[in-house]
């Protein structure tokens, strides 16, 4: 049979190291975009860019000829490479090690992406320690408290 056909939507949450709030909103925009050109330069789909300062949601439509711990290790090589060179933090900008990522069906595309794009309001109401241990929970994934925010 010829041809791949695929409909994977990954969503990936990663944080700034320490869970500092370094992301500022002068600048989160410029980053996003940043981001996003990295992803479709590998060739993936992005859905929706979004987050606070100390932490970062994507959605993307992914292409199954890709790694997600290639895409991940790339998006963040590369964006702290951009924040430092554009010098928007005045402290020592790094992701976290490790990300969450968790896939959804088609027909959630539309509330994955209005969650995505209503961080700010959403974070009134939750915390991002909550927000991601919730994540973890729904999609039944065994995790350590204890290690989990190192």
């Amino acid at each position: 049979m010829a041809g791949t056909f695929s409909q994977l939507y990954i969503h990936l949450v990663f944080a700034v190291k320490n869970h500092d709030s370094l992301i500022d909103a002068l600048w989160e925009e410029e980053l996003y975009k940043y981001i996003t050109g990295i992803l479709r330069n590998k060739e993936q789909k992005v859905l929706a860019i979004n987050g606070m300062p100390d932490h970062i949601h994507i959605f993307i439509g992914m292409k199954p000829s890709s790694s997600i711990s290639d895409l991940v290790r790339e998006v963040k090589k590369s964006s702290t490479e951009f924040i430092k060179e554009k010098k928007f933090s005045r402290h020592k900008f790094n992701w976290q090690e490790g990300y969450g990522a968790f896939s959804y069906s088609h027909s959630h595309i539309d509330s994955v992406v209005n969650y995505i794009l209503n961080q700010k309001e959403h974070h009134k109401r939750k915390s991002f320690r909550t927000e991601y241990i919730d994540f973890l929970k729904r999609f039944e994934i065994e995790f350590n408290e204890q290690y989990l925010f190192k």
